[in-house]
This record gives C-alpha cells, structure tokens and sequence, in this order.
C-alpha cells in the first residue's frame, strides 16, 4: 500500500485494486490506532474514524489536493506509482 503523504504524526495511503475498480476513488489515513477511509470525489469519511483534531487535518488537507488525490488514484488503477503529495505544514 503506497504512502502518499505523513504530517503530524497522521500517515496517507492508497490501495491499489488490481483488476478493475471496485470502489469509489478514496484514500485510507492513519493515526496511532485509528484509521479512517475517505472519499476523494466529496472529501467524507465513509468509514473507520480518527481523533476529531486529526480527522479535521486529514480533510483540510484533502481538500487542499483533492485533484493530486485523484491523479494518485487514476495512477494506481493504471499500473502507473502514486505520487507523493505534500503534506500539511
């Protein structure tokens, strides 16, 4: 599972889906124990859950690269790798 991106102590990956989509684009967050999913065409959680401060950073950031999160996303369906995408500063 690729990491795209880490800041404050919260980490970003994609999965891959070998063999056609079988989800909505979406990105997996983690944080300590916790881990959430998040849609990328809305930035929401639809599943899993983190801390409410780390939840908030994880859609700012969402938010402020849904488009590289969405090329991320195409790129993993083709084969192609997941770029690293800047973290939250």
């Amino acid at each position: 599972m690729p990491e795209i991106s880490r800041f404050f102590g919260i980490v970003i990956h994609m999965f891959v889906e070998p063999g056609g989509r079988h989800h909505r684009a979406h990105f997996h967050a983690r944080y300590q124990d916790a881990a959430g999913v998040y849609t990328i065409d809305e930035i929401e959680l639809v599943a899993g859950g983190l801390p409410r401060p780390q939840h908030r950073l994880v859609l700012a950031w969402a938010e402020l690269h849904q488009r590289e999160l969405l090329a991320d996303w195409e790129a993993l369906q083709t084969g192609e790798p997941a770029a690293t995408i800047e973290p939250l500063r």
